[in-house]
């Protein structure tokens, strides 16, 4: 990037809401801190993006095509040892929370069943349909439900 004076700021590559949500379930319990290495080590590497609930121990990962899940399956057993299976979740969006911090607070507060944090631990809201999502934007006017995220 050339300049002549002016202040830049490169934010990186945005993460962009995820096509397919699955949750990671373990064949094997014991192998769980494998798991969760290879999930994180994925999820930096941009393979797919990583969520945790705030209610229950799956960790659910988000991708933009089956490819991405097929690729992530057969590296997490080829590299990590650990064989895992994906379950279907019951949501169908995903978006990032941005407001007011009181105001995020309140609608988290209410809904930690549908809630997650991203491997940055900003606030993730997993909706079951895009007429939910519509449906909590127009009942929250103070939140905006973000599809991306910028990267710090």
């Amino acid at each position: 990037t050339l300049t002549e004076g002016e202040e830049l700021r490169f934010t990186g590559i945005p993460n962009f809401a995820p096509e397919i949500l699955r949750r990671v379930q373990l064949d094997d319990p014991a192998r769980g801190k494998q798991l969760r290495k290879a999930l994180e080590d994925m999820a930096e590497e941009g393979v797919v993006q990583l969520f945790t609930p705030l209610l229950g121990a799956q960790p659910v990962i988000g991708v933009v095509g089956q490819l991405q899940l097929d690729v992530l399956a057969s590296r997490i057993s080829m590299e990590y040892k650990v064989e895992a299976r994906f379950q279907p979740v019951a949501f169908d969006c995903v978006r990032w929370i941005h407001g007011d911090d009181a105001e995020v607070k309140r609608f988290i507060t209410g809904r930690r069943d549908v809630m997650a944090e991203d491997r940055d631990g900003a606030p993730v809201f997993f909706a079951r349909s895009a007429w939910e999502l519509k449906h909590f934007a127009q009942e929250w006017p103070k939140l905006e439900f973000n599809k991306t995220k910028e990267r710090a």
